[in-house]
């Protein structure tokens, strides 16, 4: 697995488009202020209504390894690994970062779906965000709050074709494109990891 980190520019605040075949992914090391990303934090972690979920992934079904959460437009369910997510309305920091996203992006986001990795134990498996609702070429905005945790990124036709970069506290990751068609992504499971994570994924749902 190639370490992306060992590659790309340090400390720069301009955008770093990843070297992907097949995909538009981006990344804004310095996308929130610290002052920001820590407040936002915080806030998240004491008001978010965080719920756990059994998921039913080839035929078994266990508790997800994580807290989530889903806000926005009324009407606009979402749905995933046998798990239905109806959202409650947007609060007034998740529009605050919808805000700064149209600096990136001009996507119409609808909801975000936020994941708490309450430490290195929590985890998110090797997966697509290509669910129908998402629309033929989805757009992920991936907001990462609190500890610093390993992306990793696999080719659906070249599964040995593997990378992985870090996910810093106030950094984004945009995903576009075709990038849903060609690659899996997972948030594997560290030892080293004690403290919490908190990840927004904006997402527009259609219909």
């Amino acid at each position: 697995m190639l370490d992306l980190d060992t590659i790309l520019p340090e400390n720069t605040s301009e955008e770093i488009i990843l070297p992907l075949e097949n995909s538009k992914i981006s990344y804004h090391r310095y996308f929130l202020s610290e002052k920001k990303a820590d407040f936002y934090f915080q806030k998240l972690m004491k008001d978010t209504s965080w719920q756990q979920d059994d998921i039913t992934v080839f035929g078994k079904t266990y508790a997800q390894p994580r807290l989530t959460a889903l806000y926005g437009e009324a009407g606009k369910p979402y749905t995933y690994s046998g798990i239905t997510l109806n959202p409650s309305p947007f609060e007034d920091l998740h529009l605050e970062i919808l805000e700064q996203l149209q600096s990136v992006t001009e996507t119409g986001f609808t909801s975000v779906l936020l994941n708490l990795y309450r430490d290195g134990n929590d985890s998110n498996g090797w997966h697509a965000d290509d669910e129908k609702e998402l629309g033929k070429n989805p757009v992920i905005a991936s907001v990462s709050l609190g500890a610093k945790r390993y992306f990793q990124l696999k080719s659906k036709e070249n599964p040995k074709q593997t990378y992985k970069i870090s996910l810093h506290h106030g950094s984004l990751l945009l995903m576009e494109g075709l990038t849903q068609h060609y690659w899996l992504h997972q948030l594997p499971k560290s030892k080293k990891i004690t403290t919490p994570r908190i990840n927004l994924t904006f997402r527009k749902i259609e219909g």
